[in-house]
């Protein structure tokens, strides 16, 4: 299929802290000073959203401009922006309300602590037929682990390794704790009237999943697919990359469903297609492109890295058509030379301390938002009015 691109946008949840790696919490300041930007449930890290858009030139730059008006902001507090989506060099111990008035944030922290005091990137893709849009979160939902095994940022925790590529997953509570693959919108209606009826969600908003359907007005008026699994992936081409992956993934599926949507083309039941896509989640977390996962379709056992792989040439065609290619490319390179987590976790084994580890790669982020900021002004980049 070559239809036109859909539209995209990124809630992006980050921490504040200082050049050393420190986390220091000001959320709730930044928020009330700085336009666009809101507090989380724990005032240590914020976030800010981007616009729905089609163009991906046009998302970068939306992607940048609220890090640099952050950052000159931060700046004045000798602050600026860590990378990582969990507390590396703690203190995950005490939670720190962001608006001690918000009953919702102490509903958050009586019932899940600091497991939720994570950064992490949210990927909107707009979608407005129910039909594709359901398809689409099936197939989303059962290749979730292969985006999460590109992203993983979180293998530290209160400066120590955790064994884990993705820590913020394994900690982050699932919320219900189980979740069909909805096999229509009425599906989906329906089993979220129950969850608030039964009290197993605090409200429509308390579906914490790796997919979900998002709306004005859920669950009966949905607009977009909402991708949750990722950690927080600090390049942005990196995260216009998973993004253009799943896109391609997703125009794919509408051309060719029989073939794409996992209820009509696995061997499998809904009902272990969702066990299997929590299982793969589980697995990614813990190994990243390293991990053994089961594909949907046979349920059989294939390498994270090999499926990916196998995708991304089965998409050249079409990315090339689409003129995705260069949007495409730095997978590559996350293929070739690891995740963050991975490479952060070579460093270390090579015996570099975890606080140097952060404290580097934060400014490293910085030089590179700056260059990419730089870059798009010299390349007349379109207005972000």
């Amino acid at each position: 299929m070559s239809g036109p691109l859909l539209t995209k946008g990124f809630e992006v949840e980050m921490f504040t802290g200082r050049r050393d790696g420190v986390v220091v919490g000001c959320a709730a300041e930044a928020a009330r000073d700085l336009e666009g930007f809101v507090t989380e449930p724990d005032n240590r890290n914020l976030e800010y959203i981007t616009p729905p858009d089609a163009d991906y030139q046009r998302q970068l730059a939306y992607l940048l401009a609220p890090r640099q008006t952050l950052r000159s902001w931060l700046a004045q507090r000798d602050l600026t922006l860590l990378p990582g989506s969990t507390l590396s060099l703690g203190d995950s111990g005490r939670f720190v309300r962001s608006n001690p008035d918000n009953p919702y944030h102490g509903d958050i922290e009586r019932l899940y602590g600091t497991r939720v005091v994570t950064a992490s990137v949210h990927i909107n893709l707009g979608m407005r037929a129910m039909e594709p849009l359901f398809a689409g979160l099936r197939l989303m939902r059962c290749e979730g682990a292969l985006l999460l095994a590109l992203s993983t940022s979180s293998p530290f925790l209160d400066g120590q390794v955790t064994g884990a590529q993705s820590q913020r997953w394994l900690q982050f509570p699932l919320t219900p704790p189980v979740v069909p693959l909805f096999t229509s919108h009425g599906h989906y209606v329906t089993w979220m009237r129950e969850q608030l009826a039964e009290g197993t969600m605090l409200n429509v908003r308390h579906l914490w999943t790796s997919v979900r359907p998002n709306g004005d007005r859920r669950p009966e008026s949905l607009n977009r697919l909402e991708i949750r699994v990722c950690d927080l992936i600090s390049d942005p081409r990196v995260l216009l990359a998973v993004t253009a992956w799943a896109e391609l993934r997703l125009l794919t599926l509408m051309g060719e469903p029989e073939r794409l949507d996992p209820l009509v083309a696995s061997v499998l039941t809904p009902g272990e297609l969702a066990t299997l896509a929590d299982q793969n989640d589980r697995a990614s977390a813990q190994h990243g492109l390293d991990a053994t996962l089961v594909h949907w379709r046979t349920g059989e056992p294939i390498g994270a890295r090999e499926w990916l792989a196998r995708e991304l040439a089965a998409m050249a065609d079409l990315a090339e058509t689409l003129d995705l290619v260069a949007t495409l490319k730095p997978l590559s390179d996350v293929l070739d030379l690891g995740t963050e987590s991975m490479r952060w976790l070579e460093r270390h084994r090579a015996g570099e301390p975890i606080d140097r580890i952060i404290a580097t790669e934060a400014m490293a982020m910085e030089a590179r938002d700056g260059a990419l900021w730089a870059g798009l002004a010299t390349d007349h980049a379109p207005s972000l009015g």
